[in-house]
């Protein structure tokens, strides 16, 4: 590694050459606070925050993008420094509403963290900011302007990540806010509810929509029947709402918890996502054959199809009809599973738990109902959400013992938690389909890794099948710009909204800058996945015995009419803007 010798409050250090003074401070041990800067995704310096003295240079620098250079001699802590810092967060805090008793970032607020370490004791600039500035237009998201620091975190995951680019800065000065193009709500411009912004906020500007309250009225109704469905990749993020490790695997503490709270029922989801991989490889499989709306793509991600929709209707006939596991998971609990327990539907109240705040949107829209007049899904809660539930009810999370499902899942639908995940997937029950024999391994390597786009051909029973997978949909609009341009041809590609997939989806726990700027937090989950999935039993779809179950006493086979009244699904084109 080529590197440079520069000094840090008078010690010698190695950095690599092009990192900034930030990441050589780290690897040096030594911590510079940081608020606008997120690592890959916003580096403006604008802040201040992470100043620090360079010799020679004519004023403080920000650390956060200043590159070091051989002979550089850098003071990250003096008196003037640490002055200036607090200087700057005073002014901060002096538009900002402070309310963090009752703030759902309360605890995990960088702003507050700041205000701790810096020994904020009382403030020297009175703020104006008495009341809210709620913007909720959408069913996913709450903006409130008065806790808004201008750090552009989300601004820039956005557009650069996720390719929307529907906030921004509007007006100048002291006015200067973030909203919609000319102060227009959410609801009226192209958002996909995928949440990216939401993570990325340093502060409550931006939070989810909690519906938790509606969990609690559900649990707290005798005349109800509340069956709770958990996704894959929520038993290896949850433990961090509760000081565990990145990537700790909590899913008998999880199930455990769920138990005591209440619910008459607790589903894995991985069951469901099982269930998507036979239909989808079977319709797959169809269309293949039949070389028709070929390259078919996954519509697993609700984010994903609102972009499809919103912004490359053209791809709406490539999509595969499959409703996604949270919605698959809603149509059999309100049909076969209220058939086998004598249950009328309209008595059961399903509700999920999700790593992704478009899960919120999802639920309500068109054509998802197995039962009409029913929605599949009733409510949809983020990991941090539960969370919340679990602090409430006085669950000591880390003293529970470990509890399992009353069904155990095959791990192909936990590798849905990753990105590429849906794609191996469903490649290790379509080879044997195809072929009628297994494959060398199970493990399709190519489609893993946290990269943007993955690309691969599989020989498949003798067959090239031209396979891809994105996440991010940054890199979705360039897949999609390929494949128009002629300059790709696919036969099957996996979309995920989340850059990295569903272990980074806006609705996981919140990680500070400090944390997210030196751990690869897409990396570590779904190491715990892919560790979970290397050990089990059962790695295919097809070999669930709960799934071979439903086809026999309920759907016949994959792809068959009953499957499809229940578990198949229509996209349509969707207008960017509402006028």
């Amino acid at each position: 590694m080529d590197t440079v010798r520069i000094t840090i409050n008078g010690i010698s250090v190695d950095a690599r050459r092009g990192s900034t003074i930030l990441e050589a401070a780290r690897a040096a041990g030594i911590k510079i606070p940081t608020l606008c800067f997120l690592k890959q995704v916003n580096a403006i310096g604008s802040c201040r925050i992470c100043v620090v003295d360079v010799k020679g240079a004519r004023n403080n620098v920000a650390a956060c993008t200043y590159p070091v250079s051989d002979g550089m001699e850098v003071l990250t802590g003096t008196a003037e420094i640490l002055k200036a810092r607090k200087a700057t967060l005073e002014l901060i805090l002096s538009n900002h509403r402070m309310d963090c008793l009752t703030c759902l970032r309360n605890q995990s607020c960088e702003l507050q963290q700041l205000a701790m370490e810096f020994g904020l004791e009382h403030m020297r600039y009175v703020t104006d900011k008495s009341e809210p500035e709620i913007e909720a237009s959408e069913m996913h998201l709450v903006r409130d302007n008065s806790k808004c620091i201008l750090c552009r975190r989300c601004v820039a995951v956005c557009k650069h990540h996720q390719s929307v680019a529907v906030i921004g800065p509007n007006d100048r000065g002291y006015a200067t806010h973030i909203s919609c193009a000319f102060d227009r709500n959410l609801a009226e411009v192209p958002c996909v509810s995928d949440g990216q912004c939401i993570v990325a906020c340093p502060t409550g500007a931006l939070t989810e929509k909690d519906d938790t309250e509606k969990v609690w009225q559900a649990l707290g109704d005798p005349s109800k029947h509340v069956v709770v469905g958990v996704a894959p990749s929520i038993r290896v993020t949850l433990g961090e709402c509760f000081g565990n490790p990145v990537g700790t695997n909590v899913e008998g503490r999880m199930v455990a918890a769920l138990n005591r709270l209440g619910f008459d029922n607790v589903f894995d989801i991985n069951h469901t996502a099982d269930l998507t991989v036979m239909e989808e490889g079977t319709e797959f499989t169809r269309r293949f054959e039949a070389k028709d709306r070929l390259p078919m793509i996954t519509s697993c991600s609700p984010a994903w199809i609102r972009f499809c929709e919103k912004m490359y209707p053209e791809f709406i006939p490539n999509l595969s009809s499959c409703k996604s596991p949270q919605q698959m998971f809603g149509a059999i609990t309100k049909t076969m599973y209220a058939k086998d327990k004598g249950i009328d539907p309209k008595d059961i109240v399903t509700v999920s738990i999700m790593p992704c705040t478009a899960k919120k949107f999802e639920i309500h829209r068109d054509n998802q109902q197995a039962v009409p007049g029913l929605a599949d899904v009733d409510i949809s809660i983020t990991t941090r959400e539960l969370a919340r539930m679990i602090t409430r009810a006085g669950i000591i999370f880390n003293e529970l013992p470990e509890e399992a499902f009353n069904e155990i899942a095959s791990t192909a639908g936990f590798i849905f938690g990753t990105t590429g995940g849906v794609m191996e997937a469903a490649l290790r029950t379509v080879y044997e389909v195809v072929t009628g024999g297994a494959p060398e391994s199970v493990e399709f390597l190519e489609v893993r890794g946290i990269g943007g786009i993955k690309e691969v051909n599989y020989d498949i029973g003798g067959r090239t099948v031209r396979v891809a997978a994105a996440s991010g949909l940054a890199s979705a609009k360039k897949l999609l710009d390929m494949i128009k341009s002629g300059e790709k041809e696919y036969d099957f590609i996996e979309m995920m909204a989340c850059p990295g997939g569903c272990v980074n989806g806006g609705g996981q726990p919140i990680q500070s800058a400090s944390v997210r700027n030196f751990v690869d937090l897409r990396k570590a989950r779904a190491a715990a996945i892919y560790s979970a999935d290397s050990k089990a039993e059962m790695r295919k779809s097809h070999e669930n015995p709960f799934i071979k179950r439903l086809y026999e006493e309920y759907f016949d086979e994959p792809g068959s009419h009953k499957a499809h009244e229940a578990l198949h699904t229509t996209y349509k084109a969707q207008p960017k803007y509402k006028l």
